[in-house]
Order: structure tokens, then sequence, then C-alpha cells
């Protein structure tokens, strides 16, 4: 079956230049985010005391905690919507989108309504100081109130990125980051409500957010509504298979993210071992991975629409094209980053920090760095091609696999060569992951003959 556009005509050819097209507004959308932590920073710092930083950075990260657990809710609705585009089916489309939007809406309102638990065991098990705790939760009872909309803004980007509209994407992503940066300002800033205007100016751009991102791709699904079923098609929504199936995916996604977590959190406990120099110096170079992650990502998501589609049309043809046009752009921007990293690092490295020995730290691991960056491309890019096919099980088995081998590595690794020892194992846990995947790629290639 080939691949159509909203039209119903064939699909466009894909090209490197239609691909690096539909990838520039992710990467511009990915590097919106931190921009956003830099202004929250700055207006606190400014603005705020000693205790709202602290609230802040504490608060800020209990809650990216919570929302990446919850990445599933993207990752999924990707793949199946773009599946169904692929094969035609529109109904399909818009249940693949309803059954995690209506999810995302319930586990919103779930973590609102474990509010106080959760700050109270987790400012507890972070030992924070009193006037921390206190003000972290004022920031957190503000906040909560846009989980509902955050976690269902998640199924609506990832819509997005499955029916490749990825300028609607960076629209909406601006819109999220930019209005949250002028409340941020305004409540915590002009109206001097600190931490707290920070949490409250985030629940509201995330309600607004929601609001015109739904009414988006409302709008878009209704230019795309000509089949027979309703367009709320409730019978497909509620179907106990499609159900159990996107339950299961969500589960074996949120598997895969714990694992990535867990690693993440076990590089990061190592590093303070060491010392305060080490942690700060890892904590600074992990800032350089994630920028490049901006730009690896944009690739990966387009492999996931892409390949989304050819999956649902059965088309082997452009599945295998768009995995190797996407690829070689990602594999390029790869090496120009990682050579940028060696050639050029240090530069950054003096931008990020004026202390010299945590630039010294920083500085004598810059080589690790440019060589996970280089090879990071791999693991991106399957978990792209997996995600558009919704192999996910793959990935929660990828993902359990690199873990396993990361942690008992890391340890040796540690005790013999320190810091050094610690960035090899964290190299080795980023290509775990790919190799555990590739076994999985010829049986799903070969699976679309």
């Amino acid at each position: 079956m080939p691949v159509t556009d909203v039209s119903g005509a064939a699909a466009a050819p894909l090209t490197r230049a239609a691909i690096a097209r539909k990838a520039w507004p992710i990467i511009l959308a990915n590097a919106s985010v931190p921009l956003l932590g830099l202004v929250d920073t700055a207006v606190i710092g400014h603005y705020g005391s000693t205790a709202d930083l602290g609230a802040l950075a504490l608060g800020a990260l209990l809650f990216s905690f919570v929302y990446w657990s919850f990445g599933f809710l993207r990752m999924a609705t990707t793949g199946f919507v773009a599946q169904a585009a692929g094969a035609g089916d529109e109904a399909e489309v818009r249940a693949a989108l309803l059954r995690p939007l209506l999810l995302g809406a319930g586990l919103g309102l779930a973590i609102w309504l474990l509010q106080w638990p959760l700050v109270a065991g987790y400012f507890a098990l972070m030992d924070a100081s009193a006037g921390v705790a206190a003000t972290g939760a004022d920031y957190f009872a503000a906040r909560v109130w846009g989980a509902p909309a955050a976690l269902a803004l998640y199924a609506l980007c990832g819509a997005l990125v499955g029916l490749g509209r990825s300028r609607t994407l960076l629209v909406v992503q601006l819109l999220l980051n930019g209005l949250n940066a002028a409340l941020d300002v305004y409540l915590a800033g002009v109206l001097d409500l600190g931490a707290r205007g920070i949490g409250l100016g985030t629940a509201i751009a995330e309600w607004t957010t929601c609001l015109v991102a739904a009414a988006l791709v409302w709008r878009m699904l209704r230019a795309r509504h000509r089949d027979d079923e309703p367009f709320l098609p409730w019978p497909r929504i509620g179907d106990r298979a499609h159900l159990r199936r996107t339950l299961a995916a969500n589960g074996d996604i949120m598997i895969r993210t714990l694992c990535l977590l867990g690693g993440f959190g076990w590089f990061a406990r190592q590093g303070a071992a060491m010392g305060d120099a080490t942690l700060a110096a890892n904590h600074l170079l992990l800032q350089l991975v994630s920028f490049s992650a901006f730009f690896l990502d944009g690739f990966a998501y387009v492999a996931e629409a892409q390949v989304g589609l050819a999956v649902g049309a059965r088309d082997r043809q452009r599945f295998r094209l768009a995995v190797r046009l996407s690829s070689e752009l990602a594999v390029g921007t790869a090496a120009v980053l990682a050579a940028t990293l060696w050639l050029g690092g240090d530069v950054l490295v003096r931008i990020l920090t004026a202390l010299p020995e945590v630039g010294a730290v920083a500085l004598a691991h810059l080589p690790w760095v440019a060589l996970y960056v280089l090879l990071s491309v791999a693991a991106f890019q399957l978990d792209g091609i997996f995600i558009g096919a919704t192999g996910t099980r793959q990935m929660r088995n990828a993902g359990l696999a690199s873990l396993a081998v990361f942690l008992p590595v890391a340890w040796l690794a540690v005790g013999i060569w320190g810091n050094h020892g610690l960035w090899a194992a964290f190299v080795l846990f980023v290509v775990a992951r790919a190799l555990a995947l590739l076994p999985y790629y010829r049986r799903l290639e070969a699976g679309l003959g």
C-alpha cells in the first residue's frame, strides 16, 4: 500500500533535503527547553532568595523525573499514529491519539491527587533544609495544577511528530516555553512571588499551550476526516485489543526510560563520590552531551514518523530509504558535533565555568564527551526506528540489557581508572543499547517483506 499525504495523494518522495526540512524545526523546538531553565534560574537568582533558588532546583528535578517517566505518552503515540496514517486508517489515527490523551489527563490528575505524599517524601529524601522544603512545597503546589495539561501535551506532540507536522510542533513548543518565560518574569520578578510564581507561570503556560495544541490538532484531524466513522470513534478508542496494545507499549517504554534514568543516576552518584569538583565537571560535560542530543533527536524524530508510515503501509522500500537517509544525516551531524567538541570544547568549558578546578577536570575528560556524541548516534537512530515501528518490547529489552552491562562495568572501571573509567563505562552504556537493538532490527525489516 503506497503512503499517502493528508489529501490522499501519494506522499512526496523521501530525500535528504525533505528530511532536513522536517528535522530543523524539531531541533529548534528542543533547543528552546534549556533556555527556559536559564530564564527561570536568572529570575530567581535576581529576585528570589537562596531558599527560592534551592526550591526551584529540587522542585524542577522532581517534575523532570516524573514527567520523563511518562514520556511513553509521546513516544508510543508517535508510532501508533504514524502507522495508522501509513495504512490509510484515519479513524485509527484519531483513536490512537485519543487513547493516550485521556490516559495522560488521568495520570496528571493522579499526580495532583498524590501531591502531598510526593512532596513530603521527596524533600525528606533529598535532605532539604526546612526553608527549601517549605518553598519547594509551594512551588510544587502551584505547578502541579498543570500536570494534566503537561501530560496531555505529550500525546498531542506525539501525534504531531507521527503526522510529520514538525513546524506545528515548533510553534507549540515555542508558545509553551515563550509564554512560560514571560509569565515567570512577571509573576516571580514583577509580582515578587518567588518560586511559587515560577510554578504558577509554568502551570498557566501548560494549560494555555495544551488548549492551543488541541485546537490545532483537532483542525488538522478534521481536515483528514473523510472516512465513514464518527470523528470521535469511541468503539475504537475503547477496543480492548487496542487498549491492551497501547498499555503494553507504554509499560515497555516506561521500563526502558527507568533504565536510562537508573544509568544516569548511577553516573551522577559515582561522580559525586569522587568529590565536588568531579561532580560539577561531569554535570557541565553532560550539558554538552544534552546540547548535542537536540540535533540528533531531530533526525530520530523524523525517522519515527517516516518509519511508522512505511510500517503502516507495509512498504519495505520506503522503510529502508527512511532509515538510510535519516541515518546518513544523523551520522554526519554527529561527526561534526564530535569534532567541534574535540577541537573547540575547551572554549565551551571556559564559557560554562570560571572555576579552575572544575574546568581542569572537565577539560581532561572532553575526549570522552566527543566519543560519546559520535557513538550515541546509533542508539538515537535505532530508538527512533523502533518507536516508529512500535517495537517497544525490543526497546525495553535493550534498556535492561544495557543497564545490566553498564552497572558492573562502571563499578569495576571506577575502581581502576576513576572518572575516566566512569566515562568509558558511560560510553559503553549507549553503545550497548544500540548493539542490543541491532538483532531486532534485522527481524523488523524482514517482517515487512
